[in-house]
């Protein structure tokens, strides 16, 4: 018999539409009351929260990290119930956490729960399915839905409202659901893991745009952040002003990491103009591969939090 602990946080899995065709949030979450028949798993259930997931904050992503903690010895697994909006930012920090080596699963609906084809329950099902797979295990934090299994680093949402939303770019998804078993063609990627208790500071995320100054960035009181992640043209590269402005903030000791805007592809310096990859690379702009600008701001929060400071920083952001 497999043990699995539910966390149900809310979002559009937990909501129903209205006689207005509004989708709000119900006061008892439905998911708690779903009838679950899958041979040898016991549930324990708790309702976390039950808010949409754009309020979603890094508090509530440490609070889900101390349940995952108690559970180490006590269940064979964890499913998070979790609105689409930012669920792939709580996979991402979870996964970057000092979590056990036991399946963590989270899941969301992108219908809610009483619309004409709600995908919630399935989706629940499969996250605990894969929750109580012993492949499943020393894979990291997962994201199941619509019968696909994705790594919690390279998940994103592609879609404002339909089903297949969460997709991986360049890489695919780590495996399927298959009618009795699940089938994984690849595992996860090592993680350097951080066991903190508490996250404070400011990261705020600035994208690239055609003929963008310095104006936007020069806003930016160094003393009221922490960092800046920006999203910047293809490989990495940036206009000649926006890139000077950004100089000035690393001057300052602002530490500023570096993302593209692109859905596909690394960021790398490897333009040498002004603006280009390689002088914002010498500068002192950290290069992040693959990860997207929500999540590499958490992973620049995370690593500024576990205190890491010049060479280590940069070791662990461009990692």
């Amino acid at each position: 018999m497999k043990k699995i602990l539910v966390l149900h946080t809310g979002g559009t899995i937990a909501m129903h539409s209205d006689r207005s065709g509004h989708i709000v949030t119900n006061d008892n979450n439905p998911m708690a009351s779903v009838e679950v028949n899958l041979d040898n798993i016991e549930l324990s259930v708790k309702n976390v929260l039950n808010v949409p997931s754009p309020h979603i904050t890094v508090d509530h992503m440490l609070l889900l990290f101390r349940h995952i903690k108690e559970a180490d010895k006590k269940f064979d697994g964890v499913v998070i119930t979790h609105g689409t909006d930012t669920l792939e930012e709580t996979a991402y920090f979870l996964d970057t956490m000092a979590i056990p080596n036991i399946p963590i699963v989270l899941t969301g609906a992108m219908r809610s729960s009483n619309a004409l084809g709600s995908d919630g329950i399935y989706n629940y099902l499969c996250a605990l399915r894969v929750a109580a797979h012993p492949k499943a295990y020393d894979k990291g934090v997962l994201v199941v839905m619509n019968e696909e299994i994705h790594a919690a680093k390279y998940v994103t949402k592609t879609h404002t409202t339909n089903v297949s939303t969460f997709q991986t770019p360049t890489h695919g998804p780590l495996g399927i659901m298959m009618k009795d078993d699940i089938l994984f063609f690849k595992t996860a990627d090592p993680r350097v893991r951080f066991d903190l208790h508490h996250i404070s500071g400011v990261v705020p995320i600035i994208k690239a745009y055609a003929g963008m100054e310095d104006d936007l960035i020069n806003l930016l009181q160094p003393d009221g952040i922490d960092g800046v992640v920006v999203e910047a043209f293809g490989a990495g590269n940036m206009p000649p002003k926006a890139a000077i402005a950004l100089e000035n903030l690393i001057k300052g000791g602002t530490p500023v990491v570096l993302v593209s805007r692109c859905f596909n592809g690394i960021a790398e310096a490897i333009y040498d103009y002004e603006g280009g990859g390689i002088q914002l690379s010498q500068a002192g702009v950290m290069f992040v591969k693959e990860l997207n600008a929500q999540k590499a701001r958490l992973k620049l929060l995370i690593a500024l939090n576990a205190g890491l400071t010049g060479e280590a920083l940069k070791e662990y952001i461009e990692g």
